[in-house]
């Protein structure tokens, strides 16, 4: 069958057309820009933080009582719970990756240089910390407990010694990171702190962050008043020790209160609460304008058949038969969709740099266009395809009726 006739019978009748290509562009426009959006919110939420998510949990003391001494009360906990069966590690700190909130400082290889600083996350910690998270120390050293001292809330003295991830000592040293052990580095501009080992990975308290990677290990305790235990137990034993260790620590001491537990499995899903509501109105969004789209060119299919059905007879009585009928609806189709989505790729690029430029999203991988005009193609061939076979149904003998 030739393409120019089918185009003229497109040409004289041009207005549905052109309103079925537009919807097409429009359609494809949103849809591949979406799944985009859901594919990387998906592989933002699958990134692992580095930790031992399944068996970690943490909750919150604040004292409140006139004889509170919060340090000696930080040391008994943390010996009872480290004393628990079943556990296998605790230490205090200020924060757990993904939780929201923490600190943030800047880290630069030269004194007083605020401008090529880096940003990194900070975790007080001390010890039992790499041993708790279940991270890997893949250069350098642990801390040893005398490198750990007391921070009170108005310090502002940092120790000498630190311990960075990989990605981290990448942003400070990217021509060797694993040279970053034993080198200083400077925080608060002129503070010098040694670099003393570097961790694979600990994800920081923030799942936006561009620099969600670059965290640091201070050896601190803190006293701000309320603290924060972070808890490893042995595998299948946490549901379990979460409300015996959180009784424990209300018994063992009146004048505080206990808050905030919670496992780090939880931590994750509250985080990335926001991803997933995204998510999951994109898709919505992508299935409704897909039936739309198919449903508005079943209408205007059904329409252009009931208002041939005389063409078609003729055509029939000089010796079309059925498949000659269906292949001209399926091309005709064929033809409408590819302007629209030819149309729509164009938009498709234009909107994802629009979005790239405004939201900091990722540009767009280049097999989405082509995807996403296979699959509404497809959608356009198969939505045609009711009308397409009624037509071929039009009897030759309805060319000798008068309208």
């Amino acid at each position: 069958m030739h393409f120019m006739p089918i185009i003229r019978a497109l040409l004289r009748n041009k207005t549905g057309a052109i309103l079925i290509a537009a919807q097409i562009a429009v359609t494809m426009t949103v849809i591949v820009n979406a799944m985009h959006i859901i594919v990387d919110r998906n592989q933002l939420m699958s990134r692992s933080s580095g930790v031992d998510e399944a068996n970690l949990f943490y909750l919150s003391s604040t004292g409140f009582a006139d004889n509170f001494n919060e340090q000696q009360v930080i040391q008994a906990d943390l010996l009872k719970i480290r004393n628990t069966p079943g556990v296998i590690d605790a230490y205090q700190s200020n924060s757990v990756p993904l939780r929201g909130g923490g600190w943030s400082m800047g880290l630069a290889t030269q004194p007083g240089n605020a401008v090529d600083s880096t940003g990194v996350a900070i975790y007080f910690a001390d010890e039992h910390a790499i041993n708790t998270l279940g991270v890997e120390l893949i250069a350098g050293e642990n801390f040893k407990p005398e490198d750990i001292s007391w921070r009170q809330r108005s310090e502002t003295k940092w120790p000498d010694k630190v311990i960075i991830t990989k990605a981290m000592a990448e942003s400070l040293f990217p021509d060797d990171w694993q040279s970053a052990v034993g080198q200083t580095a400077y925080i608060a501009e002129t503070q010098p702190v040694t670099i003393i080992g570097i961790i694979n990975k600990l994800q920081a308290p923030w799942n936006g962050w561009s620099g969600v990677e670059r965290s640091l290990l201070c050896p601190q305790h803190t006293l701000f008043g309320s603290t924060r235990y972070i808890i490893r137990t042995e595998p299948g034993m946490r549901d379990k020790l979460m409300p015996q260790i959180e009784s424990m620590l209300a018994d063992s001491q009146q004048g505080r209160i206990l808050r905030g537990m919670r496992t780090m499995e939880e931590t994750r899903e509250r985080s990335y609460r926001g991803h997933r509501g995204t998510s999951v109105v994109l898709t919505t969004l992508i299935g409704a304008l897909m039936v739309v789209t198919g449903l508005g060119i079943v209408g205007l299919a059904s329409f252009s058949v009931n208002r041939r059905k005389k063409q078609i007879g003729t055509r029939r009585a000089l010796g079309a038969n059925r498949a000659n009928i269906l292949h001209y609806f399926m091309v005709e189709n064929f033809i409408i969709t590819s302007i629209g989505v030819s149309l729509g790729a164009l938009m498709t690029l234009g909107l994802n740099m629009l979005l790239v430029d405004m939201l900091s999203l990722t540009p767009i991988r280049w097999f989405y266009v082509p995807c996403g005009m296979l699959a509404l193609l497809f959608i356009g061939q198969l939505a045609v395809l009711g009308p397409a076979r009624r037509a071929s149904m039009v009897p030759p003998a309805i060319a000798t009726r008068t309208a």
